[in-house]
């Protein structure tokens, strides 16, 4: 099992606000109103879109990847408007090793809402229930620290501070690391449904 490759079929998944799903092009505009904001972009690698072919570009880059079974990103859909108000996904992956990064962003009137919470547990769940991974990992710049508390909100535990990890908008950035293992999801669900 651990040489098997690991397909990324990215189906919808469902959380009590969200519908986490593949994007389509109808999306674009959607993305645009919020991928456009130098704040969302700021602590992510993408630079803020300037226009919304930026936006109908990366659609096409997440539609290539999920026909060829790759690591992709979610639509994070609003139930209650239909509209697209995030993206959620999977940087890379070691099928070898059965890991995973995942990385995400969120438009700005939506932060603080538990939305960005909901939505990772559903990540995590679905990556040790379906994909089968053993560990999931994420990271984020020292200088965001709400992003370190939703990964906390998940069970995921900070293993370490990566020092000048990453080259972002000009810039060498520190990163904290975390991540959670399939044992660690285990033992929280059984608490949980205790």
């Amino acid at each position: 099992m651990l040489n098997e490759s690991i397909d990324f079929p990215m189906d919808p998944i469902l959380t009590p606000r969200l519908t986490l799903r593949r994007l389509s092009l109808r999306d674009a505009n959607d993305l645009f109103s919020y991928c456009r904001d130098p704040e969302v972009a700021r602590h992510v690698l993408w630079e803020a879109h300037r226009t919304p072919a930026d936006s109908r570009a990366y659609v096409k880059y997440m539609l290539r990847k999920y026909r060829a079974g790759e690591p992709a990103s979610w639509g994070i859909e609003l139930k209650e408007s239909g509209r697209i108000v995030g993206t959620i996904g999977y940087m890379w992956h070691q099928a070898e090793n059965r890991s995973a990064e995942v990385g995400y962003s969120l438009a700005r009137e939506h932060w603080n809402k538990g939305l960005m919470t909901e939505a990772l547990a559903a990540v995590i769940a679905y990556s040790f229930e379906s994909l089968g991974l053993n560990r999931v990992e994420a990271q984020h710049e020292m200088s965001n620290p709400a992003s370190g508390s939703v990964m906390r909100k998940v069970g995921m535990v900070q293993e370490g501070l990566l020092r000048e990890r990453l080259y972002n908008k000009g810039r060498y950035v520190d990163v904290a690391l975390y991540a959670i293992l399939r044992s660690d999801y285990a033992a929280r669900t059984r608490k949980t449904r205790a």
